[in-house]
């Protein structure tokens, strides 16, 4: 048997949904043992006793934007972002970039402008719009992990939204692809955003209400029994649409549905005026929602917890809610802001991980988030007590434009490995390039 290159010692390391001292060998950037002797002469990194052994993160919801919108955000730093975080595979999404995702020269375009930038692995989601219903296939073979669709306008003008016909076209042909389609669930109908809205956050959260994520769920639920395809709820920030999603899994639909850390930690009450780097959609909302949403997180309802990661430059977050980028800069703050709140909430760790390690990985069917025998080596020492105050500027994200600024946050993410290689040592990203796309 081929001896280890590097085995990583915890007292407490994730396995199997539940804590355990491992010894994790890894060979040739896969995990080989959790337990068992070490060969004299192997490299051997005993993680401190305050930190504790993750599998590294998944995040399916980032809005990397290269090509076309590099200066919102890019591979580069994207990349730098997520593994400073912890995460070791994202899942770009389909637009802001330019050209969108949404053909297979498109696909090609995205997987160039990677070349040489990669610090993590990255797959890809492609786009159903109006232009390409019918011709998913070739995507689909060219291997995007599922189709994102709009039932609202998506703020960028080359990605159209479905309107409810061509919804149910779409789940029709993502159902004879075997994929899945993830869909920003918003009816138009509902909304009340056109042009300037002022700087009261009210005023912005009375335009999105909290209605229009219940029609358009309820939409795509309808279609899914008619179609017998598989859908994925994107980032849910209304409460009242659960009992929907708990009825659809209950009938045995294969529905899932993710949520995001600002809609867990933020609250509409705090928000100052004028301050658009909370500006999100659908929007953050009240105490009370927030306080539903985390029993659906720990009875099993949310599948996911996911960055949605969805930057801009920052003259793009000006002081009016109805004309400023409505996106949530996050990607490397995700796992310490959702624990800082859990703690405060008295929830525990590992009643968070699954829904930052398998359940995005499987939302996007990725084989990913576990520490076992065969998987890919990519760890994460975790320090889940140490704190510390977020400033903006040092964040490896591209514009320092986010919500957490001046935030005091517990967790920090010290050390990661990607297939055994470390890529982070401290916090800071000391490896960059090293990542792949994702097979």
């Amino acid at each position: 048997m081929t001896e280890p290159d590097l085995v990583v010692r915890a007292r407490r390391a994730w396995v199997d949904g539940t804590w355990r001292a491992a010894q994790v060998a890894v060979t040739d950037g896969r995990i080989t043992a959790l337990d068992g002797p070490v060969p004299a002469g192997t490299t051997v990194l005993d993680l401190a006793d305050d930190e504790v052994l993750l599998p590294g993160l998944v995040d399916s919801h980032v809005h990397v934007n290269e090509p076309g919108r590099t200066a919102w955000e890019g591979f580069a730093s994207a990349t730098r972002a997520a593994a400073a975080g912890g995460v070791t595979t994202l899942v770009d999404m389909p637009l802001n970039s330019i050209p969108p995702t949404t053909t297979v020269e498109a696909l090609a375009a995205k997987r160039a402008a990677t070349d040489g930038k990669l610090s993590v692995d990255v797959a890809f989601w492609g786009g159903a719009v109006p232009d390409n219903l019918g011709s998913l296939g070739p995507l689909h073979a060219a291997g995007v992990r599922g189709f994102k669709a709009f039932l609202t306008p998506s703020g960028v003008d080359e990605f159209g939204h479905l309107d409810a016909e061509q919804l149910e076209t779409a789940l029709a042909e993502v159902a004879e692809l075997g994929s899945v389609l993830i869909v920003h669930a918003e009816d138009p109908a509902d909304l009340h955003a056109d042009g300037a809205l002022g700087p009261r956050y009210a005023d912005f959260l009375a335009s999105r209400p909290a209605v229009s994520e219940r029609h358009a769920i309820a939409r795509v639920i309808d279609a899914m029994r008619r179609t017998g395809a598989r859908a994925h709820v994107l980032h849910l920030s209304d409460a009242g649409s659960l009992d929907l999603v708990r009825a659809a899994k209950a009938e045995g639909l294969p529905l899932t549905v993710e949520t995001c850390p600002h809609y867990l930690a933020l609250r509409a009450e705090d928000v100052p005026s004028a301050a658009t780097q909370f500006k999100c959609c659908p929007p953050i909302r009240d105490a009370g929602n927030q306080d539903l949403l985390w029993a659906a997180v720990l009875d099993g309802t949310i599948d996911a917890i996911v960055s949605d990661h969805s930057p801009s430059t920052a003259d793009l977050k000006n002081t009016d809610f109805g004309l400023s980028w409505g996106g949530i800069a996050g990607l490397q703050l995700g796992l310490s802001v959702v624990w800082t709140e859990a703690r405060r909430r008295g929830i525990a760790l590992e009643d968070l991980l699954p829904l930052v390690t398998t359940g995005p990985a499987r939302v996007a069917g990725l084989d990913l988030g576990v520490l076992r025998e065969g998987a890919p080596a990519h760890l994460v020492a975790f320090a889940p007590d140490q704190e510390r105050v977020v400033d903006v500027r040092t964040l490896e994200h591209k514009n320092p434009v986010s919500p957490y600024d001046g935030a005091t946050l517990a967790g920090a993410v010290r050390t990661v490995w990607l297939d055994g290689v470390t890529i982070v040592e401290g916090g800071a990203v000391t490896a960059p390039g090293r990542g792949h796309i994702c097979a």
